[in-house]
């Protein structure tokens, strides 16, 4: 997010000297693409190359579920039960080279240190609230917020407060949409949301402590373990673009018009090949012979996963909070039998929903396969999208 910060101590000039009680702090260049790209700079009280110990290589295993059939899903959340802490407690559902999504309801405070290496990461906050301490300082965050922390930043999460989060993360750059933004990178007039509504890290606390810390380290499809001397919070000062921030979905100001607006216009962010949207509380079509549910579709090259937050979904029956479809490529969807009836006339909704497009198909893990409802699929089948359990044929 291109808005320029400055929290703690930095020199009048860049690579120039700044000492703390005589001590040379030490300079790191914290940048995107090179040295071409955003960039902060960060003033250590010890070198950042500075390990004791290099722990142990963990490769990522990913389960793959490859169903016999070619079906719309319906996965089941809502009762997943809490394990892990904010990083380990991560299970996916599906991925592919360009975007992986997971859910995580923690059950025990982060002990270690974090920093993914090799992603940026989108954490949406369904439930819960907190304080997530990072290398820039401390990012307060609460319910509906998306957390977004670039790649390399070494964080953890304060408290085991309950908390159920969806966490993206993409190799690629997650970013303000482009068309959002004007040749300077400030936030158009049009655009859902503006500048006043990002937050950046409140308090940056230093730490001068020679303990024992160990940070694990997401690359190379895996997790590198270090164990440090020192604490990794070290930083005296720092300045620049690049920083872990939040934004509230209770501030993204929909965009409605007389007749139906795509799917674009609830647009977020944008990722290397998929955009995460926000389905806010609205005021809806008002031409009147709009019709002011979705209509059908066909996802010819990418795939739709949608997360329900809260509300009434129109065009959906059978779901609840926490519920999880994907629609994926080469087959159709829209509202089940009888809703668009139903929805004329109809002047506002209060739905709350997240979803992610993709431009390549996803993958399905094996955790995702035991989420699985078996007769989603076939809910468009009846007239009133009614389907007696006895009926509904199983999907493997």
């Amino acid at each position: 997010m291109p808005i320029y910060q400055r929290r703690g101590e930095v020199p009048p000039k860049r690579h120039t000297q700044l000492r703390r009680d005589g001590l040379l702090l030490t300079e790191e260049v914290f940048g995107l693409e090179g040295f071409s790209g955003n960039e902060s700079i960060l003033y250590h009280l010890t070198s950042p190359c500075r390990i004791k110990e290099i722990g142990k290589f963990e490769p990522i295993q990913r389960d793959e579920w490859v169903p016999d059939g070619h079906a719309h899903r319906h996965f089941l959340t809502a009762d997943i039960p809490a394990e892990g802490d904010a990083v380990t407690g991560r299970k996916v559902l599906m991925w592919n080279n360009d975007v992986e999504i997971a859910m995580c309801r923690p059950a025990e405070a982060m002990g270690d240190f974090y920093r993914n290496g090799e992603g940026d990461e989108v954490i949406f906050v369904h439930e819960g609230s907190g304080t997530l301490e990072t290398i820039f300082g401390d990012l307060p965050f609460r319910e509906g917020d998306y957390i977004v922390i670039p790649r390399g930043t070494t964080y953890r999460f304060a408290d085991a407060a309950p908390q159920r989060c969806l966490v993206f993360t993409s190799p690629g750059l997650i970013e303000t949409p482009r068309r959002y933004r004007n040749a300077y990178g400030q936030l158009l007039e049009h655009a859902p949301y503006y500048q006043r509504d990002i937050h950046p890290p409140t308090e940056l606390k230093t730490y001068d402590d020679r303990g024992e810390h160990v940070v694990v380290l997401r690359i190379k499809d895996g997790y590198q373990r270090y164990l440090l001397d020192y604490h990794p919070f070290d930083v005296v000062g720092w300045d620049g673009y690049v920083f872990p921030w939040t934004f509230n979905i209770a501030d993204f100001e929909p965009i409605a018009g007389r007749i139906h607006m795509p799917p674009p216009s609830h647009q977020t962010f944008q990722g290397r090949n998929f955009v995460i949207c926000s389905f806010c509380p609205r005021k809806l079509d008002w031409d009147p012979n709009a019709i002011a549910l979705p209509y059908h579709h066909s996802n010819l090259n990418s795939e739709e996963m949608i997360y329900y937050v809260s509300g009434n979904f129109g065009s959906r029956r059978g779901i609840e909070v926490g519920s999880i479809t994907l629609h994926p490529s080469g087959i159709p969807h829209g509202p089940q039998p009888g809703l668009v009836e139903k929805s004329l006339g109809v002047t506002e909704t209060h739905e709350l929903a997240v979803m992610c497009d993709t431009f390549n198909p996803l993958r399905l893990s094996s955790w995702a396969q035991g989420l699985d409802e078996p007769g989603y699929a076939y809910s468009w089948y009846a007239p009133e999208g009614d389907i007696p359990e006895s009926e509904i044929p199983t999907i493997p």
